[in-house]
């Protein structure tokens, strides 16, 4: 992949970046600014050269058209503290405002366009209409960065048609988000773990598929967890449950163990009376579960298993939340990974915390994030490389 080294000398070039600034928002208030902070870097490397830097992101998904809650007007000014220096937030994506707002720019200045997914071209399926897309904001820059790294898997106008229209590079932040995955995906150091939760199997099958035959054990909590405990006969109560799954993941575990991975699950689960930060909770057995009540979190005994299959590991990558982390009676199971993480990297291991709600949970829980090999900025670009799949916005890079 090009770097932006090999754009050359950038004093009074446009260059037009992709970032991802897909921040969590309640109302205007930005609620976690780890992907504005991720973007800094390759920001400041670019002004610190003397370029006009024109950044496009997205936020939230509107349908194709303005929309005020989906603004990105309190990014311009997170960005504009981050880097010490105002952020220029045009009205628009590609138009009068745009235009005016880029023309304005001096050396060393910043203008952020608004939401590109405003612009119903930017997502579309068809390759004209994205070629359109691209066309209109090459008329914006000379050059083009990908440091967007959460939609290097999207076939976008900004992430992969542009890469073909301007002389494009990658960006500080995707450089190391691809060295990191690699560096966990290729000859990985071992004990190789993977840990993995969040809400759904579905979302997860081809990671696992995929990591069936590189990782030495597969530790499995959050709310995906009770299809593989149904799998196994248990009763799950209320809690989440896809059962279209069920015979899926028994394939997987029949696999695992043909395989001589080992698929650690929780023995003990936090179970609630309903989905609720106060609501009165237990800890029962994950075979024990009641009709009545639904599993927010894995139990502590199990808090402690999947710590112990975590802290000699080598590598580690973890994506997804043990529980609902948010609520803190359900916070313990990701509490009890992510310091396991750090006490493997202390101990000379390399993690990986995978982007989206695991990112989220260090930076609630409190953790620093110095503590982990790499805190990734992108949820479903690092599923789709963990999957062995092409990330679009790289092959149009590499090619």
């Amino acid at each position: 992949m090009k770097t932006i080294d090999d754009l050359g000398d950038l004093r009074g070039t446009r260059v037009l970046v992709r970032a991802d600034l897909n921040v969590p928002l309640d109302g205007t208030t930005i609620t976690d600014d780890g992907r504005v902070r991720a973007a800094v870097p390759t920001l400041r490397r670019l002004l610190d050269a003397g370029a006009k830097v024109v950044v496009a992101a997205h936020l939230g998904r509107p349908k194709g058209a303005p929309d005020a809650k989906y603004s990105l007007a309190p990014v311009a000014t997170r960005l504009g503290e981050l880097l010490g220096s105002p952020v220029h937030l045009a009205e628009d994506t590609v138009g009068d405002s745009a235009r005016s707002t880029v023309a304005a720019l001096g050396e060393g200045e910043v203008a952020l366009l608004e939401n590109i997914r405003f612009d119903p071209r930017e997502t579309s399926k068809d390759d004209a209409e994205r070629a359109s897309l691209a066309a209109d904001l090459a008329q914006l820059a000379d050059a083009y960065v990908s440091d967007g790294f959460g939609v290097v898997h999207r076939k976008q106008a900004s992430v992969y048609d542009i890469a073909q229209v301007l002389p494009a590079a990658v960006g500080g932040l995707v450089l190391k988000e691809v060295e990191a995955l690699r560096r966990a995906t290729q000859n990985p150091e071992r004990p190789y773990v993977v840990v993995l939760g969040g809400s759904k199997v579905s979302d997860k099958l081809g990671v696992i598929a995929n990591l069936l035959t590189k990782a030495d054990r597969l530790l499995i909590g959050g709310g995906m967890v009770f299809t593989f405990l149904a799998a196994q006969g248990h009763s799950v109560g209320k809690s989440l449950l896809e059962e279209d799954q069920i015979e899926t993941v028994k394939g997987y575990l029949a696999q695992a163990a043909e395989a001589g991975v080992e698929i650690v699950l929780p023995t003990d689960i936090v179970v609630a009376d309903s989905f609720a930060a106060d609501s009165p909770h237990d800890v029962v057995g994950a075979d024990a579960i009641p009709d009545e009540r639904i599993g927010l979190d894995i139990g502590p005994a199990s808090a402690e298993l999947f710590a112990s299959k975590i802290v000699d590991a080598k590598t580690i990558v973890w994506n997804g939340p043990m529980g609902v982390f948010e609520f803190e009676a359900f916070a313990g199971g990701t509490r009890a990974v992510a310091q396991a993480l750090v006490d493997a990297g202390a101990d000379g291991g390399f993690s990986i915390v995978g982007g989206g709600d695991s990112a989220a949970a260090v930076r609630r829980l409190g953790f620093d994030e110095a503590g982990f090999g790499h805190i990734s900025t992108g949820g479903g670009a690092s599923l789709e490389f963990l999957e062995g799949k092409d990330l679009p916005g790289i092959a149009v890079l590499d090619s």
